[in-house]
This record gives structure tokens, C-alpha cells and sequence, in this order.
């Protein structure tokens, strides 16, 4: 592969031990095999490698791509008509989710994400149906796709092996239906329930065929407590001692996910986790909305991250997390958007905006998180929580070279006052249209505001001309199903939180 100098006005390396922008000005980094060479001036990094190719200019910045932490899907579930319920009723309304081809499903994410800066994925897929080669092949089907555009992916399948629509075993739940419902609701059970043993079979074929990728990687990812029987729970902390990967886990995203906890392990969700051996520097929880002080500090303790997902937080009405405490306790916190940002696309900058502005507690002296803060959660520590984690998030010598170069004319036009800082400027103004390029794994995979490698309007009017068809009996049918299943769904919870103890949880401001 040919060596490549790609320089800008100003580079963001990454940050120091104290959380602070480690910015070169006029400076760009050596490209070769794919990783960082050499950092620093041009004329320094032309002497190294005089036969390189000089891209970039003056006029452009250029930081680490960023790492979505938490994704699951392509189109979204308001796409395919699912409107933003709460968290409980929302899981009964994605039962009518249209039919998509998984391959253009996952591009058309992956297009939204590469053109706003994002450089790797952490794609947690929860629900494919079907035999364990059926699963296995979705899985495939949506590596394919990210290998196709050229995308960094830590892929995983979800454990789950109960409670797959309420906070109750299925069986019960569906004998509380109404009887000419119960075969309809069994059998879409059926089509998501496979024994523990063949989802580690799953797991276990993927890491063989993906575990020392370059660009694509498998995790853990045992869905939720909820989810998860106690034997599932010791399947997940043999298969992390196994293969020393990281664990991704779905934590305390509602008050109804912590009152579960009280009624089945008699308190924190995350103390029951931690008899298990799951908490640790390997492993990140997913929201956290819901975690207590106790919670907190036993995450610090054990050296754990989390992975914030703001929108998600509000559209599906979870509620706001205590980011601010998470950040007072020096816990790395991420930056996930889930299935979709607030405007319902995956737009990375936008997602930093919103996490920046969501945690401003009112008061003079109250906390707020600063755009360092912000940005760093987006790069490093969004790293820390995937496979990549000793090779991306960051721009320095022996790093991938994952980077983002912004046309910083577009992003500061048509004035911008120099007295702000560099990081301050990027993360409150930048917007998608000033994404010039993204380079992967040394290769650009979007130049010139163009994919390089997929034609983006093709597969996007392959997806409209798709889904422009009528729907099929089986998606007539589970629209039938959803909508005659909510009002039982409502039910179970009508009281669910009654009798939960009173001990303190942050819903807005991260105050007790």
C-alpha cells in the first residue's frame, strides 16, 4: 500500500491523562499498512517518506473517527412503523416491523454514520429469528454489508434466553392473553427462542471466523437481566474468562428494569451482576439511566464503563442519566445512538450536541459535562469499550488510521470568533455537510463527501423500491398481533412499580 501524508490546519491527536486536547497545528500523520506511521509536521513526515502521497491542506481538520457504541439496525423502527412508545410498549409495537433486507439495512446506517464522522461500530444484533444457521447467516449477512463499505465493526448476537416481550416468563405471559391470541403470540416466541447452547455454538463460530480481523471483530453481549436466566448469566462470565473480550450489556435503562432487580434479585441489578463476576474493565453497560449512588460507585470500584445513549434515553421516555456523577467518579463513559439519534438518522455530531447540552444542570457551579469531555467519550473511551480498543480512538504512532477530515471553512462559516477553542468549536458546530472525508484502516471510504466504495443512491432506491411493495400476509399479521397484544402488555405493568424501596435515583438532573 502506498504511503500517504494527510495533514490539516489542525489535528487532534487525542487527549492526555488529564482529559485535556492534545492539538498539533499544521501537522498531519504517515500513513502506511494501514496504520499510524509517524505524527507530526509535513515537512518532517515528507523527509520520513518522500515518495508519499500529500492529501489534505490547511483548510481542513482532522480528528480520530469517532465510535458509535451502541447500534443495533439499519432503517428505523419509526421507518418501519414503529412510533416511540416507552421502552416496555415499544418492544409490543416492534412486533409489526416490516421485512428488510439486511445487507441494504445495515448500509443504509452505515452511510448515515461514515458521513458524520463515525468510523467503527458496535453492532449489537438482538432479534434475528429462525434455526441457528439462520442466525448465523443474518449475522454474516450484516458483516458482509460493513465489510462491503468498508466500515470498522464489533459485531455480537445478543444472549437472551427469557422474557422475550414482558418482564415475566413467556409461558405466563401468555397464558394472561385472551385463548385466541395464545397461537399467534407462541409461535412469534418460537421463531426468537433458541436453547443457550446453540446461541454459544453461534458465538463460538463467529469469533472463529472474525476474532482476529482487521477491521471486523464479535463480543459478548448478554441482552439484559431481564433477558437472562442466572444460568445464562454464568454462560456470559465463562464465555468473557474464555476469551478475555469485552462484555456489552443493556443495564437499568428504565424504572421498571430496576424494580425488576428489586423483585427478582431483592436490590441492584448491577450488585447481582457483580456476584457473577460480569463487572470489571472488560465490561460496559449499556444506558445505566436508573443506577443508583451505590450503583455508581460500585462501577468505579470494579473499573466498568457505560455507554450513554441520550436519545434513545429521551424518545423512549427511560429517562436522563446521571451523566454528571458518572463523570465525578472518573468512570469512562461513551457515546452510543442506539437504534436512532433525536432526529431519527445516525448522526454522530449531532448525538455530541445533544449530550453536551442535555447534562447542563442549572446553577452557576452545578456540573455539566465540557466538550473535551464530550469528544473524548466519542473517540477513546467509546474505543475502550470494543475489541479495537489498543488501536483506534486515538491518532499516535502505531494507532489505525481512523480519521475525519473536516472542511473547517464550512464548519466555522461565515464567522467564528478565535477566541473559543478548537474542540469547543468542532463539537458545538460541526455539522455532517463539513465531513470532507473518513478514512478507515488507511483507505478512504468517503471522499469527497462521496462513498467510495457503494453507490449510496443505488441501494437507497433499492430499499424504497422494496418496501414500496405491499405488505406480506406475514407482516399483515404481526401487525394484527401487536396491536392485539398492547393492551395486555399495558396491564402487566399497571403497578409494576408499586412497593419498589425509596432509594434515591437520578431522573433528570443526577441529584438525589
Amino acid at each position: 500500500m502506498t504511503d500517504r501524508i494527510i495533514w490539516g490546519g489542525t489535528l487532534l491527536e487525542g487527549f492526555d491523562a488529564a482529559g485535556e486536547p492534545i492539538l498539533h497545528r499544521n501537522a498531519g500523520i504517515l500513513v502506511r499498512d494501514g496504520a499510524v506511521a509517524a505524527l507530526g509536521p509535513v515537512d518532517q513526515l515528507r523527509a520520513r517518506s518522500p515518495e508519499a502521497v500529500i492529501e489534505g491542506g490547511a483548510d481542513f481538520a482532522i480528528t480520530p473517527g469517532f465510535v458509535n457504541a451502541h447500534h443495533h439496525v439499519g432503517l428505523t423502527p419509526l421507518q418501519l412503523g414503529s412510533a416511540d412508545h416507552p421502552l416496555e410498549l415499544w418492544f409490543a409495537s416492534r412486533l409489526a416491523l416490516r421485512d428488510v433486507d439486511l445487507h441494504r439495512d445495515t448500509l443504509y446506517s452505515a452511510f448515515e454514520m461514515i458521513e458524520s464522522g463515525v468510523t467503527t461500530v458496535q453492532h449489537l444484533h438482538s432479534r434475528a429469528p429462525g434455526s441457528a444457521d439462520d442466525v448465523l447467516a443474518a449475522a454474516e449477512t450484516v458483516i458482509g454489508a460493513y465489510r462491503t463499505i468498508g466500515m470498522r465493526v464489533s459485531y455480537s448476537m445478543a444472549l437472551r434466553d427469557q422474557n422475550r416481550l414482558v418482564y415475566e416468563a413467556d409461558r405466563d405471559f401468555v397464558a394472561r392473553v385472551p385463548a385466541e391470541l395464545r397461537p399467534a403470540l407462541e409461535a412469534y416466541f418460537a421463531r426468537f427462542t433458541l436453547p443457550l447452547s446453540e446461541q454459544v455454538a453461534i458465538f463460538d463460530e463467529l469469533l472463529h471466523r472474525h476474532g482476529e480481523g482487521e477491521r471486523i471483530r464479535v463480543q459478548i453481549a448478554p441482552a439484559n437481566l431481564h433477558w437472562l436466566s442466572d444460568a445464562a448469566l454464568e454462560t456470559t462470565a465463562e464465555l468473557a474468562g474464555r476469551t478475555n473480550l469485552p462484555v456489552h450489556m443493556h443495564v437499568l435503562e428504565t424504572p421498571y428494569q430496576k424494580a425488576y432487580a428489586q423483585k427478582r434479585a431483592g436490590g441492584s441489578a448491577l450488585a447481582y451482576l457483580d456476584r457473577f463476576g460480569l463487572l470489571g474493565p472488560h465490561f460496559t453497560i449499556g444506558h445505566g439511566v436508573w443506577m443508583s449512588e451505590a450503583d455508581i460507585a460500585l462501577v468505579a470500584e470494579r473499573g466498568a464503563c457505560i455507554c450513554h445513549n441520550c436519545s434513545s434515553n429521551f424518545r423512549l421516555k427511560s429517562g436522563t442519566a446521571p451523566v454528571n456523577r458518572f463523570l465525578a467518579r472518573a468512570i469512562p463513559v461513551a457515546i452510543g445512538i442506539d437504534e436512532a439519534g433525536i432526529n431519527d438518522d445516525r448522526d454522530m455530531l449531532q448525538e455530541m450536541r445533544l449530550v453536551l447540552r442535555a447534562h447542563r444542570e442549572p446553577g452557576i457551579e452545578a456540573p455539566h459535562p465540557s466538550s473535551a469531555q464530550v469528544l473524548r467519550m466519542a473517540t477513546e473511551h467509546g474505543a475502550r469499550t470494543t475489541p479495537f480498543a489498543e488501536t483506534i480512538g486515538r491518532l499516535s504512532p502505531g494507532m489505525a488510521a481512523d480519521c475525519v477530515l473536516f472542511d473547517w471553512k464550512q464548519v466555522t462559516f461565515p464567522y467564528q470568533d478565535i477566541g473559543l477553542g478548537f474542540v469547543d468549536v468542532l463539537v458545538q458546530r460541526a455539522k455532517a455537510k463539513a465531513v470532507h472525508s473518513v478514512l478507515i484502516g488507511g483507505e478512504w471510504v468517503y471522499r469527497e463527501r462521496r462513498f467510495t466504495k457503494v453507490d449510496r443512491d443505488a441501494v437507497l432506491g433499492e430499499i424504497a423500491a422494496m418496501l414500496a411493495r405491499p405488505k406480506t400476509q406475514a407482516e399483515q399479521a404481526r401487525i394484527a398481533l401487536s396491536e392485539a397484544v398492547m393492551p395486555h402488555v399495558r396491564r402487566f405493568y399497571e403497578g409494576y412499580l408499586d412497593g419498589i424501596g425509596d432509594e434515591p435515583h437520578y431522573r433528570t438532573s443526577g441529584r438525589s
